[in-house]
């Protein structure tokens, strides 16, 4: 059985499609006799069955590294060549249509995965009109699938609105073992020393693309509301500064790395109000902090008030910051130690990678038929509980 992948939404310094995909490409290694694939933009053009192969594209100015490879016979002939027994798009624009003519001509199923919501962002630049019709092409584009599967149920409503009837939920899943508290006190850093703060002071962190559905300038203004006694730590930037009680450190490629300085801060913070899942949230809860986030979007299906606080999100920057502050102000009010680790509890219980691609599994073993997974018991059977 062999699975291929295909995106554009892969780049050196992408977040969560490109973990998700490696996380699956690793789990299927060590739990199955499947073999795996993905075929991704790349620098130059590369054929690697059972790795990563590559389509070359310029980069995309602005846009965090991506690669735009346009040329959809390329894609089509990377996929083919490869010869799937499944194909699963990661966004709906050429490769989507590419993989689906490969599929039609294979006889094999095709599963779309729903990781961003590219109507609603592309209607809040250019207009509601603008979205109807991104909303159109989608569910077009949809229709050649045999499923539709999205990272949380209100990305499946969304879907289901615009006709996307046979969209299924499937949450994504959190790697418990590189995203956890440190084994001891010896192994915990000491990031207020390391950013030259107070002892006292209040740090809590933020990491992810410094894109701007993120909110970015709403951290910033609900950190300078609170006060100096606070402080912020921003993973994600080009380069390093400093402004007042707001540091910015750059990306970090390293999980484990990653992981570390989220769990050296009192909580996580996040701002954003589009988020269709929310991945980095459940990496911070992994590490054992409590989050601080706006009701909106997928976020409250994560973070409730045995693990966080949540704020009211407004249009306007000032009253979201100061309703953020006032979250932030709210959690420092009640025990951080004990959201913690519940907040860890909670992801290794339910989010784990384990979980989620034995739940995937499901789905894919749903799309083919028995006939062509005969060793699906036996793959599964390997698979980590």
């Amino acid at each position: 059985m062999h699975v291929v992948d295909a995106t554009l939404f892969f780049s050196p310094t992408s977040g969560g499609v490109k973990r998700y995909l490696l996380a699956k490409h690793e789990w299927l290694h060590a739990h199955t006799n499947w073999q795996h694939s993905l075929v991704v933009p790349g620098e130059s053009e590369t054929r690697a069955p059972g790795e990563i192969s590559t389509i070359a594209g310029g980069l995309v100015p602005g846009a965090f590294n991506y690669r735009l490879p346009l040329n959809p016979l390329r894609w089509s002939r990377a996929i083919d060549g490869l010869d799937p027994d499944l194909i699963e798009i990661g966004d709906a624009f050429h490769p989507a249509w590419a993989a689906a003519s490969v599929a039609r001509r294979r006889g094999i199923p095709l599963i779309a995965f729903y990781h961003s919501n590219f109507p609603e962002l592309a209607g809040r630049r250019l207009g509601r009109t603008a979205q109807k019709l991104i909303e159109w092409y989608v569910k077009l584009t949809y229709d050649r699938c045999s499923l539709v599967l999205a990272p949380s149920r209100y990305m499946c409503d969304y879907l289901h609105r615009i006709g996307v009837t046979h969209a299924e939920f499937q949450p994504l899943g959190v790697d418990v073992e590189a995203f956890a508290p440190p084994a001891d006190a010896a192994g915990q850093r000491d990031l207020r020393s390391e950013l030259g703060l107070p002892a006292g002071t209040r740090l809590l962190v933020f990491a992810g693309r410094f894109s701007a559905e993120k909110n970015i300038p709403v951290l910033i203004e609900a950190f300078r509301q609170l006060g100096p006694d606070y402080h912020l730590l921003l993973i994600g930037g080009a380069e390093a500064t400093r402004d007042g009680n707001v540091t910015r450190m750059p990306y970090c490629r390293d999980n484990r790395q990653l992981a570390g300085m989220i769990s050296a801060a009192d909580a996580f913070v996040h701002a954003g109000t589009h988020e269709t899942f929310g991945l980095v949230v459940l990496e911070a809860m992994a590490c054992g902090k409590p989050v601080v986030a706006m009701r909106a979007a997928a976020i409250p299906e994560l973070v409730n008030d045995g693990v966080g606080v949540l704020a009211e999100p407004d249009e306007d920057l000032g009253i979201a910051a100061g309703n953020l502050a006032a979250a932030v102000t709210a959690l420092y009010e009640r025990d951080l130690a004990a959201l913690g680790a519940a907040a860890r509890e909670h992801v290794v219980s339910n989010y784990s990678w384990s979980r989620s691609l034995q739940g995937l599994m499901a789905h894919y073993q749903a799309a083919v038929s028995a006939r062509r997974l005969p060793a699906f018991g036996d793959a599964l059977a390997r698979a980590d509980h």
